[in-house]
């Protein structure tokens, strides 16, 4: 998938024109995209398009406007696009209670290391987390975590011939798997593939 560079984007004028109806055809874009893991957790997978929804909202929010300031953007948000031969995802850790949040994300150390996308009967393609920063510790996890699923091309291959997508999360404290993925959500990240 191309990584974007300044051409792909609006200016802050034409944005604020055109800000309502891109917002509307990205969000029912992200319907496709969500993967509920359970009822605390899920996989928001990254593409060219939310990655552009998300610079213009940091331009626009940030009124940058000079080249040096959108290109710091574009390299802090184009890492999360998908390079061809595998999934990006924001995971997040969903307790609405801050109290409850808390005591959870102690008990969950380590929980976005036993995230997972299954194709068909090939072994699990397990989460590499925050390759840009950790964001854990030995006595918490965040609520956010940056993954990416390096998939093979037997893994491709599978996908595209047909084969179920299960995703899962496999940590002591917190057990789920859904089997199978939607085939909504499949198509699209199907789409993330070369």
């Amino acid at each position: 998938m191309r990584k974007l560079t300044r051409k792909d984007l609006f200016s802050l004028e034409q944005y604020a024109e055109k800000r309502a109806a891109f917002r509307e055809a990205v969000l029912r874009h992200k319907q496709n995209r969500r993967l509920e893991l359970g009822s605390n957790a899920a996989l928001y997978f990254e593409d060219r398009l939310t990655m552009q929804y998300q610079v213009q909202e940091m331009l626009r929010i940030e009124r940058i406007f000079e080249a040096a300031g959108i290109n710091e953007e574009l390299n802090a948000y184009n890492p999360l696009i998908p390079d061809g031969s595998n999934w990006k995802a924001t995971f997040m850790v969903e307790f609405p209670d801050a109290d409850e949040r808390r005591a959870m994300l102690a008990h969950l150390v380590g929980i976005e290391d036993c995230v997972y996308m299954q194709v068909g009967e090939l072994p699990r393609c397990m989460a590499i987390a925050d390759e840009d920063m950790e964001r854990s510790d030995a006595t918490k996890t965040s609520a956010v975590h940056f993954l990416r699923f390096e998939l093979s091309p037997a893994h491709v291959a599978a996908l595209q011939g047909g084969a179920a997508l299960v995703a899962g999360i496999d940590h002591p404290n917190y057990k789920v798997e859904i089997n199978p993925v939607s085939a909504n959500i499949r198509a699209s990240l199907l789409a993330d593939l070369d």
